[in-house]
């Protein structure tokens, strides 16, 4: 695993945050050292995949970047259920390949290149995986991606969405965006490295509330929806259709 360095030169104005083939490199240690708890979210989407993923139906994990989950879930639900991978940089759906072809994974796994912020396909699928993936889409657009999500979905279908979030009550977010920022110290990050990633995620990443994520979640017709991880800004929520 390669360190992720990709902020530690000073820039005069880092430029916005883009899924290159520099961050490629180095994404895996990027996430790992900036996801509060990252393994454990990974462990338990794979555990909840596994619950409902089902025979003759499709596993999708949409903004699939290097693979990881694809490959904590392809140690847990059955082998004859294929995954589909979606991801707009080339650049992380080749690491992903390399990763998968390296563990010589088995199962069918089908990679497309697609943005999530235009038309993208999705059907007969039993799990759809939103792994910090949700708050890159442009906030417009997340409405109808929702949907288009839901209408892929079969009966009892399930979406695991984990999302960085904002706190419901505004005083709370400087606290919690500090031990957030803490947490990137204990993991070795410099002052400039957390300042300059900061500002080239400012327009990037754009979190909204836990509140605001659940009334999307039925407002696209999900009618069951449960949170299973919290930690400061960062939640998991599963959301169910009807059977």
């Amino acid at each position: 695993m390669e360190t992720d360095k990709v902020f530690a030169e000073q820039y005069s104005k880092p430029s916005d945050f883009k899924f290159s083939s520099k961050v490629a490199g180095v994404f895996d240690d990027m996430v790992n050292r900036s996801v509060p708890y990252y393994e454990e979210m990974q462990r338990m989407a794979a555990e909840l995949a596994a619950d409902h993923a089902t025979e003759g139906s499709y596993v999708y994990d949409l903004g699939c970047s290097t693979g990881t989950t694809l490959i904590n879930m392809d140690q847990k639900v059955p082998a004859t259920i294929p995954f589909i991978g979606i991801d707009d940089s080339k650049d992380m759906l080749d690491k992903c390949r390399a990763k998968l072809n390296a563990l010589e994974i088995k199962r069918k796994v089908d990679l497309i290149t697609a943005d999530l912020n235009k038309d993208i396909t999705i059907e007969n699928a039993s799990v759809v995986v939103l792994c910090l993936t949700l708050q890159f889409v442009r906030p417009m657009n997340r409405e109808r991606l929702l949907k288009k999500i839901f209408d892929g979905v079969n009966r009892d279908g399930s979406l695991i969405l984990i999302e960085k979030i904002l706190a419901e009550d505004s005083r709370f977010n400087r606290d919690f965006i500090k031990y957030y920022y803490d947490m990137k110290r204990r993991h070795n990050y410099s002052e400039l490295e957390i300042s300059q990633k900061r500002e080239a995620l400012e327009n990037v990443l754009i979190p909204y509330k836990l509140s605001e994520n659940i009334t999307l979640l039925r407002d696209a017709g999900f009618e069951h929806c449960e949170i299973f991880f919290k930690w400061y800004n960062f939640v998991g929520i599963i959301a169910k259709k009807n059977a």
